[in-house]
């Protein structure tokens, strides 16, 4: 099975984000980073973690079913069996603690991590200013195409940066809180997923969760800076 981790390089740039609920608008510069070519696969989630959580099996499907704090320890797994120093410090590392007092990320680590929702969003673009990088049923597998089902990483066309499925498939994990005051501890989900409408499945929109919200139709892909790549 291919347990590689395949990243890709995204230019330093800008990036403007958006927020339908609150109708915000903030404009975030964004660093050179690595991002994952794809969302972590279940081969590559079982051979750093030895877990198989998704309810449908398959090597090169995209690990689904795992928590915030599940995609975090996975970062921290990677890391350390590349001999890369981990970047996230779990006070709690077994339990799905609150965010406030159970993570800290170091931002001079060169290990692996979640990507910000600017990286996210900046990447998903590569450059292209409408709500997709191109045709929705060229680029994802979304409600309209998907057979209401996950699909194998890599299937549709990638952006212009040589990133797949960052639209549809799986909903992906950001490390940022959604709305601290309003939502408390709920993370940033972006990307939309198999069972979603196209309205869904768009560069922009933002959704949130609690950090322990395990579904099938949610995963993760990872980042690193560049400047420690």
């Amino acid at each position: 099975m291919d347990a590689s981790t395949a990243m890709i390089t995204v230019p330093r740039g800008r990036v403007t984000l958006s927020d339908k609920r609150t109708e915000r608008r903030w404009t975030v510069e964004v660093e050179s980073c690595l991002l994952g070519a794809h969302p972590v696969t279940q081969a590559q989630y079982a051979s750093v973690t030895g877990a198989r959580p998704s309810t449908v099996r398959g090597d090169r499907l995209p690990v689904t079913d795992v928590s915030w704090w599940d995609a975090v320890r996975y970062c921290n797994a990677l890391s350390e069996r590349e001999g890369l120093r981990p970047v996230y410090r779990l006070h709690r590392p077994e339990g799905d603690a609150e965010p406030e007092s159970g993570v800290e990320r170091d931002e001079t680590a060169d290990g692996y991590r979640l990507p910000d929702e600017a990286e996210w969003e900046y990447a998903c673009r590569a450059g292209t200013t409408g709500p997709r990088y191109g045709a929705l049923d060229a680029i994802a597998w979304y409600r309209g195409n998907s057979g209401e089902r996950l699909h194998e990483v890599g299937g549709k066309s990638p952006n212009r940066w040589g990133l797949h499925d960052m639209l549809g498939n799986v909903w992906e994990w950001c490390w940022e809180l959604y709305d601290p005051e309003v939502y408390g501890t709920y993370r940033v989900l972006r990307g939309g997923g198999w069972f979603d409408e196209h309205w869904s499945c768009r560069a922009s929109v933002r959704r949130r969760s609690m950090s322990t919200l395990r579904i099938d139709d949610l995963g993760f892909r990872v980042a690193r800076s560049a400047r420690h790549g």
